[in-house]
């Protein structure tokens, strides 16, 4: 049976996506090395310093491919929804 609506490909839901799974994983990497997560990735944020980010399981490297503007953006929705 042919499918008579279009799909619809929406890229900003997954870069979104994207960009939730690697903060999770950055957030995890930094706690199992016994650093402040939440600190050391608003130091990041804030400064752009990506020695904030400990190179423990790649996550300097995940977190640099992100735009630091996409994560705030991301981090406000999620407070946003959550108010609701």
């Amino acid at each position: 049976m042919p499918q008579e609506q279009t799909s619809l490909f929406d890229i900003q839901e997954i870069d979104t996506e994207l960009t939730r799974k690697i903060l999770r994983e950055v957030y995890e990497s930094l706690e199992e090395r016994g650093y402040n997560p939440t600190n050391q990735i608003v130091g990041y944020l804030i400064s752009g310093d990506p020695g904030y980010i400990s190179s423990y399981k790649d996550a300097r490297n995940k977190i640099q491919e992100i735009d630091r503007a996409k994560i705030v953006e991301i981090l406000l929705l999620e407070f946003q929804n959550k108010k609701k």
